[in-house]
């Protein structure tokens, strides 16, 4: 069945009844003040979902969120960039809930009704003092058509925004769904280093919400790699107050609300990628002829996380060898003779192997250099051993994220998470 989407304007504010709006709080530097502090609003009440990070350390507002998301309905998200309010005890889950509560007031809402987000350095108290002024303003910067200033303000390492919308046919009616997203390091499937806010004006009930996002996040979000590295404050939200109007979803408007779910996040998570620290390539690793979808995602994640794969990538070597060993040692089952791995340009058929059941192939090695030239590709690895298969959207590990990640001890703020 074909669905068809239609682009809108507005970001996360695109669904009716929705509103955004940031602020400046200098919380990573007081000197310099950019957008660092944001807030989405419902009119109405809402039904709610969320994803999180799988790290056994979780930021403070992470554990706040899900506490909240246990107990009531979100009607408003609030965050904040430059300071990730992770790794610091039983203070940053009072300064979380401060950041909710201090919302909650100026929307008269109950606290639990809002969720809180957080992104930066890990370990360093939130500026309260600072960020309390702007807290207690922050719902005079809400606007229909702030979607745009939330996706800024949430920015840390990003160079660019990222934020999408669209509209699709759903029961009948037209229904919205806008979001935007966070990401550039730390970024390591389930989920990536990221933060994303997704609203939607459709009538969904909750389990179907929760439902449809696990299936978005695990076809999007969780397959993006940069660096390998997982972060502690890993948050998807997804707000629905139901304004589209459309009745009871059947099982065909529930595929097209699906679809378009997926749609928006893919694209989001696309743009992660494309924005990576330092990135010079972005490939896509497709693994098919897998036992199983464990093992294929297996087998593309180790060769997607491989320093010495990425850097390959980097110098615009076709290195093959570093690849079946990555494969080698994945939990997936390999057998050395069936593996095949060859290159194509993103989402070409043509393919060019560097390998055929597990020996070189006699292509040029010039053929292959042209093949991983571009600053997008697609990887083809089969290992013939089954029908299950995966894929990963991953990037290049350069000098440039080094440079940009090693810090300056003279420069405390450059240090962190």
């Amino acid at each position: 069945m074909a669905i068809a989407f239609k682009k809108v304007k507005g970001g996360v504010c695109s669904p009716i009844g929705f509103s955004g709006g940031a602020a400046s709080c200098g919380i990573k530097d007081p000197g310099n003040p950019r957008l660092d502090l944001a807030l989405i609003y419902s009119k109405y009440p809402c039904v709610s979902a969320g994803t999180f990070t799988s790290n056994r350390v979780k930021a403070a507002p992470v554990k706040v969120t899900q506490a909240h998301l246990r107990t009531r309905e979100l009607r408003a998200i609030v965050a904040n960039s430059g300071n990730a309010n992770a790794c610091t005890g039983v203070p940053g889950i009072e300064d979380a809930r401060t950041m909710a509560k201090a919302v909650a007031a100026t929307l008269d809402l109950r606290q639990r009704e809002v969720g809180v987000c957080s992104t930066g350095v890990i370990g360093l108290p939130l500026p309260m003092d600072r960020m309390k002024t702007g807290l207690a303003g922050l719902a005079d910067h809400l606007s229909a058509r702030g979607g745009s200033e939330v996706a800024r303000a949430i920015m840390t390492s990003d160079t660019t925004v990222k934020e999408i919308a669209i509209s699709a046919t759903v029961g009948g009616r037209k229904v919205r769904i806008g979001a935007c997203a966070k990401g550039a390091g730390m970024i390591c499937p389930s989920m990536a280093t990221m933060l994303c806010f997704v609203t939607t004006d459709a009538n969904i009930s909750k389990a179907c919400l929760q439902k449809t996002l696990l299936e978005a996040v695990e076809g999007s979000f969780n397959r993006i790699c940069i660096d390998g590295d997982m972060s502690t404050n890993d948050t998807v939200l997804l707000l629905a107050n139901g304004l589209a109007g459309n009745g009871i979803l059947n099982a065909k408007d529930m595929k097209i609300f699906q679809a378009a779910l997926n749609h928006v996040c893919l694209e989001l998570a696309k743009m992660i990628v494309h924005d990576g620290e330092g990135i010079s390539r972005v490939v896509t690793v497709r693994v098919t002829g897998a036992k199983s979808f464990t093992e294929a995602n297996a087998a593309a994640r180790a060769v997607g996380n491989s320093a010495l794969v990425k850097t390959s990538w980097s110098g615009g070597d076709p290195n093959w060898g570093r690849i079946i060993d990555a494969l080698g040692y994945s939990p997936a089952r390999v057998v050395e003779e069936k593996v095949d791995i060859a290159y194509s340009a993103s989402g070409s058929r043509k393919k060019v192997y560097s390998l055929r059941q597990g020996r070189p192939t006699s292509t040029a090695f010039g053929s292959l250099c042209k093949a991983v030239e571009p600053g997008e590709f697609d990887l083809h690895i089969n290992l013939n051993l089954g029908e299950a298969a995966a894929m990963l959207h991953a990037a290049d590990l350069t000098e440039e994220y080094v440079d940009f990640n090693k810090g300056d001890i003279g420069d405390p703020a450059s240090l962190g998470g």
